[in-house]
């Protein structure tokens, strides 16, 4: 038996896929749109080990998939065999708590979010809108970003704001990222053999974006990321927190509107402020080159982490597990070194040599006595959602 499903995930500007068996998880194609919108884009497709490239403008989302179907039809696999589309949405408010097949009143009501995600479920709803035209005859299916996280208690998603304006705006935290967070806390429990039910864990998704959850017993209980995926870590280009004054100040003192000052903290603040880079390979090169200011924008990073696994640890009352995971918590062993040398003194104890070895797989980098466990889970965001797009139509 073989179940293909098609699973997009639509940014601002790019269109990532993946064509996975939902029945033996294998992998059967992959690929990427880049550059949407400009003059000149990019398209690589890649089938039993080989890549297409494509150099070519795409004006839009609609145009770019209706391309990407002429790459399918030329080069595989056949979308007649497609079963299902999986489109990774960040934003489902309070209206999606769990993974629905979308029909046009779920559309509409997408279209009704997307003042909470302005950078994210409008791309989003284009490769939707997009996908439908070109396979209009296989059932499509939105995998929240923020369903997830639907099971935090009122203490931790609200804000103390007035309630009147909260409950007409929809203002609370909702948290992203929630796939990869409930895959790698499952896949914890699994390579460790425990019972989900029966763990208290920290997941530290570490990326471009960046987030962090305390699960209690296989429910989510708090995460960093609020109302907005601005909110919490330090992140590639975003802030994360800082005092919500800041917005006033900047308005007040370089004349700064709000959109300016979204999009200075969106797209121009992390470690791209603090450091003018983004990826840690070149973070580290800086370090390594006596750069201060690269210096001291790890240190914020980790400090900002270390200060959330603090509070979490507090909010759980204790912890059995932390994961890292993501590109930075995957593969950066100085993060991890600095981040649990800093907890040694409530029982995470670092195995110097497993945290430096690199593998692909789940593994152990606290030592054999060390009271709390710490992990590095590869995320699998894609397998995560062929999963829920398979539940879905089943």
């Amino acid at each position: 038996m073989s179940t293909p499903v098609l699973l997009l995930n639509c940014g601002s500007s790019s269109i990532k896929y993946k064509v996975i068996d939902a029945d033996s998880e294998a992998v059967i194609a992959s690929g990427i749109i880049q550059r949407i919108g400009e003059e000149s884009g990019t398209l690589d497709h890649k089938l039993d080990g080989e890549t297409v490239h494509v150099d070519r403008g795409f004006p839009n989302h609609a145009r770019a998939l209706n391309y990407l179907v002429r790459v399918f039809n030329a080069h595989g696999p056949d979308l007649d065999t497609i079963r299902a589309v999986g489109h990774r949405t960040v934003h489902g408010g309070e209206a999606f708590r769990s993974t629905v097949v979308i029909d046009d009143a779920v559309l509409e009501k997408l279209k009704e979010l997307s003042p909470l995600a302005p950078l994210h479920n409008p791309p989003g709803i284009a490769g939707i809108e997009a996908a439908r035209e070109a396979l209009p005859d296989v059932p499509h299916v939105a995998i929240f970003d923020t369903a997830f996280f639907a099971t935090l208690p009122p203490e931790a998603y609200t804000y103390a704001v007035p309630t009147d304006l909260a409950k007409a705006h929809g203002i609370r935290k909702y948290g992203f990222h929630g796939t990869s967070h409930s895959f790698v806390s499952k896949k914890a429990a699994e390579f460790l053999g425990r019972d989900y039910g029966d763990l208290k864990q920290i997941v530290c998704h570490l990326g471009n974006g960046a987030s962090i959850s305390a699960i209690e017993n296989g429910v989510a209980v708090e995460t960093s990321m609020g109302l907005t995926p601005l909110a919490g870590l330090v992140m590639g280009t975003r802030s994360g927190d800082v005092d919500p004054g800041l917005h006033a100040f900047l308005g007040r003192e370089l004349g700064m509107d709000l959109q300016e000052v979204d999009n200075l903290l969106n797209k121009k603040s992390g470690m791209l402020g603090l450091a003018g880079v983004t990826d840690f390979r070149d973070l580290n090169e800086l370090i390594e080159e006596g750069d201060q200011a690269a210096a001291l924008a790890l240190d914020v990073y980790c400090h900002r982490l270390i200060s959330f696994i603090g509070a979490y640890i507090a909010v759980l009352g204790g912890v059995d597990v932390i994961s890292f995971t993501a590109g930075v918590g995957e593969n950066d062993a100085l993060v991890r070194a600095k981040v649990i040398g800093r907890l040694a003194g409530i029982g995470a104890i670092l195995d110097e040599q497993a945290n430096q070895a690199r593998a692909r797989d789940a593994r152990v980098i606290s030592t054999p006595e060390s009271p709390i466990t710490v992990l590095v889970v590869p995320t699998n965001e894609e397998l995560a959602m062929a999963r829920e797009t398979k539940a879905a139509i089943s």
